[in-house]
């Protein structure tokens, strides 16, 4: 039995599509199912180890991305997608697969388009509230469109959709509260703020928490994750802002959080702040209250909507980026970390967003499409 996952070459389309990988592969393990292969198609490996780790294969695709706005590149990118189309359908052809899931995002076009022309069973997932293109045209024919979130499902028709939640790959589900402070040099006794802008960082969040820093550190601890390309601008910019401070030993900054990290920084953290991607249905699991900012200019502007669908449970606080400050993020943060009976509250709500048997409840439904695709 072989399966084929395709998606784009953001951690938010990757890890949920290794998250259910993970539970295909301990579905096949537990019903001692034979000849049992895993394929991974985009443009980009995104992390070989990772793909390495859980025994999927690799299957290099060309996509061209299609702006919203003027750009010569949309003119080359078709020929870029057209010449993605045909290798898929060789590629696909060759292996094959009893069904091939798409995660979204304009890298899994080509090979939803070749599984379409092979009459090979679709299965998708959208992990925004307001789906993006390429899930909206592979709707038509998926046998099942799954969502993460319940708003998401008017799009697509009732009779194909169901709400799952977002797929958490299981290193990082649960948080590391032991030794979790020890590892990152921090005080048991002072509040922790943990910041995440994706695996890429986020630039606005970055400046204003240098705004914010010197009142920061006079009460939190600050764990910053700032993205590969943003680390030494930060820590230029930090030796000037808390230059002769003496909390400046309060504020530590990543380039990049791997899993066993990002599960420490989660143990410790007293409060999150993020942009509004996939990281939201994370820091629900981990249950910590969190500000949400999202990304201003994202497609169908989907990151202020997932934003606001998250806040509506009472888990988090938004902030939209055109109002943020740094004064206006450290009331915040204090409004929250302040209010017992308040930060209970929004602890409790986090267990009413997410759904941990996601990737089960997809690897399931993927499983028995492809049964009755070999019969």
């Amino acid at each position: 039995m072989k399966f084929l996952l395709t998606g784009g070459g953001t951690g938010g389309h990757f890890y949920p599509i290794v998250a259910i990988a993970q539970e295909l592969k301990r579905i096949a393990g537990e019903n001692r199912m034979v000849d049992f292969e895993l394929y991974f198609m985009s443009h980009s490996p995104y992390n070989q180890g990772i793909l390495y780790d859980n025994n999927l294969i690799f299957k290099k695709n060309y996509a061209g991305k299609i702006r919203r706005y003027f750009s010569v590149l949309n003119f080359f990118d078709l020929f870029k997608t057209g010449w993605g189309i045909i290798k898929s359908v060789w590629e696909i052809f060759l292996v094959y697969p009893d069904v091939v899931f798409g995660k979204g995002g304009y890298a899994s076009f080509p090979a939803l388009f070749a599984a379409r022309i092979l009459r090979i069973p679709v299965v998708i997932h959208e992990s925004d509230s307001v789906p993006g293109k390429t899930n909206l045209w592979a709707a038509k024919f998926a046998r099942r469109i799954a969502v993460s979130y319940q708003d998401a499902a008017k799009y697509f028709p009732k009779d194909k959709v169901a709400f799952t939640g977002q797929p958490i790959r299981k290193e990082i589900r649960e948080t590391l509260s032991a030794n979790a402070h020890e590892y990152f040099g921090l005080d048991k006794n002072i509040p922790v703020v943990l910041i995440l802008g994706g695996s890429l960082g986020a630039s606005a969040i970055n400046e204003v928490m240098m705004e914010a820093l010197p009142k920061l550190v006079e009460k939190y601890q600050i764990i910053h994750q700032t993205g590969k390309d943003h680390l030494d601008e930060v820590k230029k910019t930090v030796e000037v802002v808390l230059q002769n401070n003496p909390n400046k030993n309060r504020y530590k900054a990543f380039p990049f959080l791997n899993d066993l990290e990002l599960r420490s920084a989660a143990g410790a953290a007293t409060i999150v702040i993020s942009r509004a991607g996939s990281s939201i249905f994370e820091i629900a699991s981990w249950g910590i209250p969190s500000i949400i900012i999202p990304i201003p200019s994202s497609n169908g502007d989907h990151q202020t909507k997932n934003a606001f669908a998250y806040a509506r449970t009472g888990a988090a606080a938004v902030i939209e980026q055109n109002n943020l400050s740094g004064n206006i993020l450290f009331a915040e943060i204090e409004r929250i970390t302040s209010d017992p009976e308040l930060y209970q509250k929004m602890k409790e709500s986090t267990k009413n967003f997410v759904r941990a048997d996601a990737a089960t409840l997809i690897a399931e439904e993927i499983l028995k499409i492809a049964l009755k695709h070999e019969q």
